[in-house]
This record gives C-alpha cells, structure tokens and sequence, in this order.
C-alpha cells in the first residue's frame, strides 16, 4: 500500500537566512539558572549583610562591654589612655564593695518592686481607658482624649513642685507610694493609654458582637475577648513602663532621703571616695548589676515589643 504523504526534504540554510538568535528570528532559550549558584549568592549576600550589620552594632555593644569588662579591672586599668578591651587583671573586689559600702541588695529590691508594681498598675488602668476610648462612644470623648493626650507636652520637672507639696501634705514624704502611684495615673501612662487605644482600634467588631451574642457585657466583653487579644500591645506597653520606672531618678530624689529606700538610680551616685570623687570600678560594677534586668526583660519580650508597635501605630 502506497502512502499519499511524502516526507518534506530538509534544506539546509543558507547564508541570507536567519538563524534562532538572529534579528528576525525566534528568540532562543533562556538557560536557568544552575541551583548551586544561585545558592552562593544568597549565602554571599547574607554574609555580607551580617557583617555590615556587625559593624554597625560596634557603637552600640561597645559601651556595655566597656562598661562590664571596666568592673573587672582596678581604677589604674580603668582610667588608663589608651583603655584596654579586657581587664589585664581581673578583680572582683569591686562586685565585694557594691554590697559592702550601701544596702544594694535593699535598694536592689525596692527599684524591682516598684516597677512591678507601676507596669501591672499602669497596664490594668491603661488598657481600660484605651478600651473606653475606642470602643464607648460617649458626649465629648475626642476632646478628652486630646486632653489626655496633653500629658505628653507637660515635662515632668514643671509638676514635680506641686506633686511633692501634695504628697507632703499627705505625710508620704521618704515612702514609696509616691513613686507608684503617680506614675500609675499620672502623665506616664498617657502613652500607654495610646498605645492600647490604638491596638483596641484595629480589633474586629464581629468579636464584641458574638460575646454580646452570647450574654457578655461590656465589663465581659473585655476581660474574656479584647484584653486576652491585646497581648502584643500589652507587652510593649510593660516594657515601657518598666524602663521608665527602673531609671527613674528625678523622682525618688525628691521624694526619697533614707539610703534604705533609695532606688538604683539613685543609689549609683553614692559610691564617691573620701574626697567626693566617683569610685569607678564599684560604680561600674553597681551599674552591670543594674542593666541585667533590663536586657533579660526586653530579650524575652522582643518579639511582642515589636508586634505591639506595629499594632500601635508607631512604628517608623
């Protein structure tokens, strides 16, 4: 049985024709790219961006190394031009004299307990109040949160005059409770406040509507939904808090005059020498003792820091 179709004969090309690649012809195939070197150049990418990230860390960490190697050395090593990266001798002798010139580990304790104190009472009344402002609609609240908002401008130098009038007059002059309480209900917790204002915002109103479904008020509504789903906002607002407590120091100096309630910051500048001069080593060593709450606080609670800022509306 013959075949009506007939293979069409292969010419090969000629001169004036045009070739895959050429100007007229079909584009050619892009080759993809080979895993392996796609691969070394992320990784090289990435190490270079870590090193220039280190580098630019080095104004940062370099003082808080200074600061805690500086404890280990002898006020000679110390002061000495130029200084040394690690102690040559290394001495704890001035970790001995934190605890042994003051009652540190007193003055330790009343800084960390009324940072406890202050954070969890400045969260309870300024997660309440943000809440109020955004989810209540009642006669006047824009104009009384921009009055609240006013605490912000007002330095806290202008009201430390009649704040310790009142709490002289109150008999609470050399007491903790004015380094609680004020700053609990007080211009400090303004920014809080904004900050839980502006995370109750941006919650579903869905969420209030199904607990209003299911019989929760309003007091329900927010203990059992909005606050448990405020955690972000809440984490950034106690690390706040508590830095701003821990290093206060205009304050208790007002307030304070007993070495036994004197709070860190102002425990650091009582470790002078016979003539009035700072004792380096033991101010250095005091100082290490005092950061390491800090550090431990806001490496465990970086992540919700973060997360609370973007929720917040603050974020850069």
């Amino acid at each position: 049985m013959r075949s009506d179709v007939h293979a069409a004969p292969v010419v090969a090309p000629t001169a004036g024709d045009a070739l895959p690649g050429d100007a007229g012809g079909p584009p050619p195939s892009t080759p993809l790219p080979r895993p392996g070197r796609e691969r070394r150049r992320r990784r090289t990418t990435r190490g270079l961006l870590v090193a220039l990230l280190v580098v630019l860390s080095v104004p940062f960490v370099f003082p808080t190394w200074w600061m805690a190697s500086s404890s280990l050395k002898p006020m000679s090593e110390i002061l000495r031009i130029p200084p040394t990266v690690f102690p040559e001798t290394v001495s704890w002798a001035a970790y001995a004299d934190v605890f042994r010139l003051q009652p540190f580990a007193q003055q330790y304790w009343n800084s960390l307990y009324i940072a406890v104190a202050v954070t969890l009472g400045t969260i309870l009344v300024a997660s309440m109040a943000g809440y109020a402002f955004a989810r209540i609609r009642f006669p006047g609240a824009n104009a009384l949160f921009v009055l609240v908002l006013v605490g912000l401008l007002v330095p806290s130098e202008v009201t430390i005059v009649p704040l310790f009038r009142m709490v002289n007059s109150l008999g609470l002059i050399d007491t903790h409770w004015p380094l609680v309480i004020v700053p609990i209900f007080g211009a400090p917790s303004v920014l809080a406040t904004f900050i839980m204002r502006q995370f109750f915002l941006g919650l579903p109103r869905e969420l209030e509507e199904a607990g209003r479904m299911d019989g929760l008020g309003r007091w329900g509504i927010f203990w059992r939904i909005a606050f448990p789903l405020a955690s972000p906002a809440v984490a950034a607002v106690a690390i706040f808090t508590f830095l701003k407590s821990w290093n206060l120091y205009l304050e208790p100096i007002v307030y304070l005059s007993s070495r036994e309630n004197f709070t860190l910051p102002q425990a650091l500048t009582q470790y002078v020498d016979a003539y009035g001069g700072p004792m380096w080593n033991v101010q250095l060593a005091a100082t290490t003792l005092t950061v390491l709450p800090v550090l431990l606080v806001f490496l465990f609670a970086q992540r919700q820091f973060v997360q609370g800022l973007a929720h917040s509306g603050l974020k850069g």
